[in-house]
């Protein structure tokens, strides 16, 4: 009998393949950074092929280091960065140029185009999203437009489109499955959350070929077999949802109203709203939860670009710190910013601003500033962003009582405390963070019945880790004011 899930992980920096036993435990890991490429002011891509060949290296080192084999495993589940768009050649499968990554702005002038026809509502209403380069649609538009001979093949039939999830469902299965699950589709900007299919209103509208686009299918369920080339014998996939609604799913946010925050390279604050869309008037996006059979689940998300990506700035590019792990021991060091906020919109500002024009702005600088102070002030603005984010959700559906946190940096306490009191909340954090990976596991092993539902998943348990807010609303109030200065330094074109 098949002992595990196994489960990929493919994030925007690096690929993870994880696996989980019957318990819900993570029982090994094995991750593989991969290349990021900045050919330009704001814009980021990756190199397709790298992205698949890091991820099948992360799974077969996860099965080494573990001892096990093909036959070992039940199901594969498969969650991935979102909106990062990838066209490639039906019959060779080489992409037709680098993937564009979900970061990336080179679109902006063609989301402010379609802004002029005030086409905003029309958007929103369909998708539940709004017009910005950060969805697939106007990638792909790009490349159609960019990429010499692309839109004559794609009108020919030659060209497939997809997102990270479907780039790896179809090379995994040898090119035999071009599909998207439901919560992947929801985020191109092209999917009808409504009626749950591709809208030709829009895709007529961009210009986008019907025929690219993948069959889309629930996040949980038979989607095809692993080829048995990779692994030695073929293992079904079962699951599969985007980054975000996984971590909604591996909190186990079942219930509506149940909100979970994802501190990766971004940030991600996400709401179960239940069976229906829930529309916001304060700039979150309506998407989807997950699919399983029939029903299908609905969540309000607020996104931040730029999150653990800031503390890796600190490493890489400016050397002030050279672990994750130094920038909370600097961070306690000093007592407070004495007044430094940075704002890293290195990509503009998300939610709820959707500015693309906005850029990072450092404030409140002396003589006395020094490193600590500088790495303080960006953990600090990672609970700032989601304090904007949390106040939109509220506007929108009134207190929230608590939020689950987990993804990388909520692993740093200074950061959660921050997040705390910042929020005025408790912060919940599960002894296991890897709520996006074992989200995939969850969604897979139910599938085939190596979990029989939800209510087991729920029993699973789990220890979990609270903060509460310990700073005065007072002291509250002048740290977001100071925030929002800075915020406006970093809006002004």
């Amino acid at each position: 009998m098949a002992k595990y899930i196994l489960s990929l992980d493919q994030g925007t920096t690096s690929s993870r393949a994880v696996l989980f036993e019957k318990s819900g435990k993570a029982v090994g890991v094995s991750q593989m950074e991969y290349t990021q490429i900045y050919p330009g002011n704001g814009w980021v891509e990756h190199d397709a092929n790298e992205i698949f060949s890091s991820q099948l290296q992360a799974a077969r080192g996860v099965l080494e280091k573990c001892g096990a084999s093909a036959g070992d495993i039940a199901a594969i589940g498969i969650t991935n960065q979102r909106e990062t768009t990838i066209l490639w050649d039906k019959n060779t499968g080489e992409p037709v140029c680098n993937a564009i990554v979900w970061q990336c702005r080179r679109t902006a002038d063609i989301c402010e185009g379609y802004k002029a026809q005030g086409l905003e509502k029309f958007f929103r209403d369909k998708t539940g999203l709004l017009i910005d380069p950060y969805f697939s649609a106007t990638k792909i538009k790009w490349i159609l437009q960019n990429v010499e001979g692309v839109r004559e093949r794609a009108e020919r039939g030659e060209i497939l489109f997809g997102t990270v999830d479907c780039w790896l469902i179809w090379k995994l299965t040898g090119g035999s499955v071009h599909a998207t699950d439901v919560t992947n589709a929801s985020r191109t900007m092209l999917f009808n959350i409504n009626t749950l299919e591709w809208d030709r209103e829009i895709l007529g509208l961009l210009g986008i070929p019907e025929c690219i686009l993948p069959k889309v299918v629930p996040s949980s369920g038979m989607i095809g077999m692993c080829s048995a080339e990779l692994f030695g014998a073929e293992i079904p996939i079962t699951g599969c949802a985007g980054d975000q609604q996984a971590a909604l799913f591996g909190q186990k946010c079942f219930s509506s109203g149940d909100v979970k925050n994802t501190y990766g390279t971004g940030g991600f604050l996400l709401m179960n709203t239940g069976s229906s869309p829930v529309h916001s008037g304060h700039g979150l996006l309506t998407t989807i939860g997950w699919g399983i059979g029939n029903e299908v689940t609905y969540a309000l998300e607020g996104s931040v670009f730029i999150a653990g990506a800031a503390v890796k700035w600190l490493r890489d590019e400016m050397g002030l710190i050279s672990s994750a792990a130094e920038s909370e021991k600097l961070a306690v060091s000093v007592s407070s910013t004495e007044g430094v906020y940075i704002v890293p919109a290195f990509t503009g500002l998300g939610a709820p601003y959707w500015n693309p024009d906005a850029r990072g702005v450092i404030t409140g600088l002396t003589r006395g500033s020094g490193r600590a102070h500088i790495v303080r002030a960006v953990l600090e603005a990672i609970a700032y962003q989601t304090a904007d984010v949390l106040k939109a959700m509220e506007e929108d559906v009134g207190r929230l009582g608590s939020v689950r946190v987990d993804g990388g940096a909520s692993s740093n306490n200074f950061l959660m405390q921050f997040q705390s009191d910042i929020l005025g909340i408790d912060i919940t954090r599960p002894e296991n963070v890897e709520s996006t990976a074992i989200g995939a596991a969850f969604l897979a092993g139910i599938a085939v019945g190596f979990w029989s539902g939800r209510d087991e998943i729920l029993s699973l348990g789990g220890s979990f880790e609270k903060f509460s807010p310990v700073m005065t609303e007072a002291q509250r109030n002048e740290h977001l004011a100071g925030w929002a200065k800075a915020v406006e330094c970093a809006n002004t074109k």
